[in-house]
């Protein structure tokens, strides 16, 4: 602790016990126990609170308050639990007595305060915290403390609850492991005292008809085993289990949906992942007996351990799938393909059930579908899925939901009715349909599979939010048939299905719903990046009128579908206008009219996400070297960055800086210095020729008085990245040995002009206030001055301050005292009337 904080402490304590000031912020009293756990976290010893005896006086002060303020009070005890968590410190509050009028019977626990949930937060997480070593444990299981946390698990209070059972589990493992002298077995166990009681609890709460007492175990027992890999927690679990499994079985028990995540919590463990364990018999019998609905998450969760019984991983997929085995199932009668399942783990008339129930049908679904996504995206699946199966069952589900199928069974129709027009289940399924495309094995199923995103994209009744995601499932279908095309040359079939697909899309960017303008465009962009090099791709897109109505959508009256027109056309320029051959022959574009809107834009638009979009197309053509073909590329990127020096998006400024260092990085390549963009150079001075030529050219471009301009932006990630730019550039310029001091440069016009310039960049990149004028005499076009200013500016003091946090000063132990005194006024200079 520094001298100051020292100083200023006692009267922040002093303070804080006044009942007659008014109460600190809540977020100060979090900042000043947070930095008391940072001065305890590596000084165990005693003499924190002994050359700082305030703070043993505040808790007796804050004790002595007949009604102490319930923050006040839950700070005190939160601070007590901090400070008492070395036993040097625990003696001493002990000695004190301090600890027992805090967390004993005779303290807040028989008050009227402790009625306020913040009290009972603040006494719990006290005891965790000083809960580090055997006397903090003996001190609380003597005092009866751990019965108040019992009767704690039960909290109306969800946090005060949950805190309860960390608590708990942190008690007994500590018990466990500081207390037991040897190793813990099945034959000969000896529980700790501690843990003894707290086991029992445990056994009692088991055992008891109460369903709270037995949800309130079942939680214990899932942190437990979720946070302790020991081996003495199976000898704990093996005296309980009967219990646990007789759950399973009984149908009255209410807390049967907690089950799941123990069993989870205890097959990650690797004290139960032995195979020939009575464990995994548990966890076969908990797939079987619970619901579909409760089983469904153990099911995930152990298809995705590695170390698990073969035939517990083939009975949790079972379960996972039913639901879809009962869609494919009721789509027709009798069952024209195989279904997913040969038999079924529980019985199948729960999952019939439940999806034939307006109430449960479309959650059962969802849930069902998004934790196949999520096994879906797992690089190395466990366990191998029926793919084609599984692709047909989706394409059922979203032939339910826009009614376009007609099943034969009663059952097929009853789902059909419930699903119809769900927008979440179409969301969900086209998702794992997305997901699917990645998987090997449903080829077969291609043109089918089109035929019901064609049927989705055509519809009108295709809501928005549920086209964007048939959109994105189309891309990468349509990538994955790409493949399959190359492998069996099948072209007639994509040729078609590309043309239907560019069918749809040029009605969908003429729609009235400027979502779907926008969602079509983001479709379009997709498509380019991942076909744009494909033959077939190039020629039936620019066959079609997707590009002339793209490029009217720079236009619309909507800012975000012009900033996705302006990607979709920037992108559509490397097949138009920036591929080595000639566009198809019918297809005339002026390349320099899209320029030049585009430049429009940036220059133009009132909103800023188009600006953004332009100023990102610009550089992603610079930096693929297509500015060439354009115009010279010099005066390309100068027009670029006077737009964009004015410009009152940051991000536009900052995009625009992104253009400069990739055109530094390619200038300077091009011309001879070192390849590795911004790496320094050696003490061999580079080409001087080279260095002149790239030095005017930077200079002709304006860049240099847009890079200093910057330093000063008052958004702080613009300055930080011009910084960036400008140290590369010296970096290039400059031998490391031969920067120069600027104080022996003043005595020429330039030196002194770049001396001016160092020290307004030192006040500027504070005030960020960069003046402009006539009189400064900085010359920002000529290359003598600006090497100069490369080689004598110190760029890293500044680099240093831009980089430092906006709140470096006010983040300080010592600000922080300061801003608790100011809050409840006893810094005179803060008590003046602001109003």
């Amino acid at each position: 602790m520094t001298r100051e904080c020292s100083l200023l402490l006692p009267r922040v304590c002093a303070a804080l016990a006044d009942p007659r000031q008014p109460g600190s912020d809540d977020t100060c009293l979090e900042k000043l126990l947070d930095w008391f756990r940072s001065l305890t976290e590596f000084d165990p010893t005693v003499e924190l609170v002994q050359d700082n005896p305030c703070l043993t006086e505040f808790i007796a002060s804050v004790l002595a308050l007949p009604e102490p303020s319930p923050s006040i009070l839950s700070f005190t005890l939160r601070l007590a639990g901090i400070l008492a968590a070395s036993e040097s410190r625990f003696h001493h509050l002990q000695q004190e007595k301090l600890l027992v009028r805090l967390f004993g019977t005779d303290g807040p626990l028989n008050s009227a305060v402790w009625e306020d949930a913040s009290v009972r937060s603040g006494w719990v997480e006290g005891v965790h915290s000083m809960m580090h070593h055997q006397p903090a444990l003996y001190f609380l299981c003597n005092g009866g403390g751990i019965d108040v946390i019992f009767a704690l698990q039960g909290d109306p209070s969800l946090f005060v609850a949950s805190a309860a059972s960390r608590l708990l589990v942190h008690m007994l493992i500590l018990s466990v492991e500081s207390e037991t002298t040897k190793p813990l077995s099945t034959q000969d166990c000896d529980w700790p005292a501690c843990a003894q009681v707290i086991i029992k609890h445990i056994e009692d709460s088991l055992q008891s008809s109460s369903a709270s007492h037995i949800e309130q175990s079942l939680k214990l027992l899932t942190n437990l085993f979720g946070s302790c890999r020991a081996p003495w927690t199976e000898v704990l679990w093996l005296g309980i289990a009967k219990q646990i499994e007789s759950f399973l079985t009984e149908e009255t028990v209410q807390a049967r949906h907690m089950l799941a995540n123990l069993l989870l919590n205890m097959a990650r463990s690797p004290v139960f992942c032995d195979p020939e364990g009575s464990f995994w018999a548990l966890v076969t019998s908990a797939l079987e007996h619970l619901t579909p609905v409760q089983a469904g998450p153990l099911a995930v969760g152990i298809l995705r351990l590695y170390k698990c019984p073969q035939d517990v991983r083939i009975q949790a997929l079972t379960v996972l799938l039913q639901p879809m085995d009962c869609i494919l199932r009721a789509a027709s009668q009798p069952l024209e393909y195989a279904g997913l399942l040969d038999e079924s783990v529980s019985d199948p008339a729960a999952v019939e059930s439940l999806l034939s129930s307006k109430s449960s049908g479309a959650s059962l679904l969802c849930q069902t579908l998004a934790r196949l996504e999520e096994l879906l995206s797992l690089i190395h699946l466990p366990v191998d899925l029926p793919y084609t199966s599984l692709l047909r069952s989706l394409m059922t589900i979203l032939q339910f939901c826009n009614g376009f199928l007609n099943p034969a069974s009663p059952l097929g129709s009853t789902i059909s009715r419930i699903l119809i027009n769900c927008f979440r289940v179409q969301r969900s399924a086209l998702d794992v349909l997305a997901a699917l495309s990645e998987r090997k094995g449903c080829d077969t199923l291609i043109e089918s599979l089109f035929n019901v995103l064609l049927a989705y994209l055509e519809s009108p009744n295709t809501s928005p939010t549920v086209l964007k995601k048939t959109f994105q499932a189309t891309s990468k279908w349509l990538v994955r048939l790409h493949e399959l095309s190359c492998s069996n040359s099948q072209w007639q079939q994509t040729e078609k299905i590309l043309e239907d697909v560019f069918l749809v899309l040029q009605k969908r960017l003429c729609s009235p719903c400027w979502e779907v303008r926008d969602s079509s465009l983001e479709f379009l962009t997709v498509l380019i990046k991942c076909l744009r090099d494909q033959d077939e791709f190039r020629q039936s897109l620019l066959s079609s009128e997707v590009p002339r109505l793209t490029e009217n959508l720079l236009e619309d009256p909507e800012s975000y579908v012009r900033a996705s027109a302006v990607t979709a056309v920037g992108h559509l320029a490397f097949i138009t206008y920036f591929a080595p051959e000639s566009p198809v022959a019918g297809n005339e574009y002026n390349k320099e009219s899209t320029v030049a809107k585009l430049q429009e834009i940036l220059s133009a638009d009132p909103e800023g996400f188009p600006r953004r979009a332009v100023i990102s197309i610009f550089t992603k053509w610079l930096r693929q070297g297509c500015t060439g073909q354009l115009e010279d590329t010099e005066q390309f990127v100068s027009r670029v960055i006077q737009t964009v020096e004015h410009d009152l998006d940051w991000e536009v400024r900052l995009g625009g800086l992104e253009l400069v260092e990739v055109f530094c990085s390619q200038t300077i390549c091009q011309l001879g210095l070192p390849k590795c963009s911004y790496a320094p150079v050696s003490s061999a001075a580079p080409s001087s020729t080279h260095q002149n030529e790239s030095l005017q050219i930077f200079c002709r471009t304006k860049l240099f008085r847009f890079l200093f301009r910057s330093l000063c932006d008052c958004d702080k990630p613009v300055g930080q990245r011009a910084c960036d730019i400008l140290l590369g550039l010296r970096g290039n310029f400059y031998p490391i040995s031969t920067l120069k001091d600027s104080q022996g440069t003043e005595e020429s016009p330039a030196g002194q002009s770049i001396a001016w310039l160092q020290r307004t960049l030192r006040q500027g990149s504070l005030a960020q206030n960069f003046p402009i004028g006539a009189g400064n005499g900085v010359d920002f076009e000529d290359p003598e001055s600006m090497m100069l200013a490369l080689g004598t500016i110190d760029l890293e003091e500044l680099h240093d301050e831009l980089n430092k946090s906006s709140d470096h000063v006010e983040k300080s132990p010592q600000s922080l005292l300061q801003d608790i005194l100011a809050t409840v006024g006893t810094i005179e200079e803060n008590e003046a009337d602001c109003y």
